[in-house]
């Protein structure tokens, strides 16, 4: 049997939902599991149940402090490998973000999967293009709107979230054919801001990463997540996620989605959040 983790969340759910496209069984495990669904509470590692478990995905834990993230996953692990599992896939993050502050879970997670008895592959997926909107804001201009952004003339190779959930379904319907392996899942395109606004016909204001730590202070965000926000932002900006790979278009057997186009909706979705004065 395969397990997908996390299976309220949007990656799990897309997982899920492509097994069943393909006519693969699987079962959903979360905190809150709807109807045919176990129930999976990494916060609660005593109650960790993973028996009849042949394929595990392991998403991780949502971002929090490193200490209680790996704690989560590490006791993941265990009870997989006390329970039976043969195989465990994970969705870790791209080699190419090691320079973010939530890298660190990831790496010691995948150390922990490669010292366990389990036959394992590592999913390291790249920058959603959907959450290139989440550094923006915006401005009037006259009667215009312009993006105010943090990212300069950096680029990333995003990936759109479907694409992952195809790969993902791809190991976890065949996983002794993917043993051993670290797939880097980023895309075979670079998107910029730049890109987006061109594509929607509006301006660009470019604002400093000082600016942008004023923005998230006054904007409520949680202490431990600011610094998170920072990272991706300078990341973006220098440089270091523009890298792209052929890994993703092996494992969909064909061309990844346009990134472009899922960055252009998420950023007009988007457009309903934090607007900035009027200059």
């Amino acid at each position: 049997m395969i397990m997908v983790t996390g299976a309220s969340g949007r990656l799990s759910s897309a997982v899920l939902a492509e097994l069943r496209a393909r006519g693969v069984p699987a079962v959903g495990g979360s905190r809150t599991p709807s109807a045919g669904q176990r129930h999976v509470d990494f916060s609660a590692p005593d109650s960790l149940d993973f028996n009849g478990v042949d394929t595990l995905l392991l998403v991780s834990a949502g971002a929090q402090e490193d200490d209680r993230q790996i704690a989560f996953n590490r006791a993941a692990v265990e009870v997989a490998e006390r329970d039976g599992v043969s195989h465990l896939v994970y969705t870790s993050l791209t080699g190419a973000g090691d320079h973010l502050s939530m890298a660190l879970p990831h790496r010691v997670t995948e150390r922990i999967i490669m010292a366990s008895g389990m036959t394992w592959t590592i999913l390291r997926n790249g920058v959603y293009a959907e959450i290139l909107a989440a550094p923006l804001s915006w401005e009037k201009q006259g009667e215009a709107l312009r993006i105010v952004s943090p990212l300069g003339d950096g680029a990333v190779a995003a990936v759109v979230r479907r694409d992952l959930a195809r790969a993902a379904a791809s190991v976890l319907r065949d996983p002794g054919g993917h043993e051993g392996r670290v797939y880097e899942l980023v895309g075979n395109r670079t998107v910029s801001v730049a890109d987006v606004a061109g594509r929607l016909g509006w301006e660009v204001r470019d604002i400093s990463l000082g600016d942008y730590r004023q923005l998230l202070a006054g904007g409520g965000v949680p202490a431990f997540r600011l610094p998170l926000m920072l990272s991706i932002a300078s990341v973006i900006r220098h440089g270091f996620l523009a890298g792209t790979g052929g890994d993703l278009p092996r494992l969909l057997d064909g061309d990844p989605m346009d990134p472009l186009s899922a960055a252009v909706k998420a950023v007009v979705g988007h457009r309903s959040g934090p607007e900035i004065e009027e200059n």
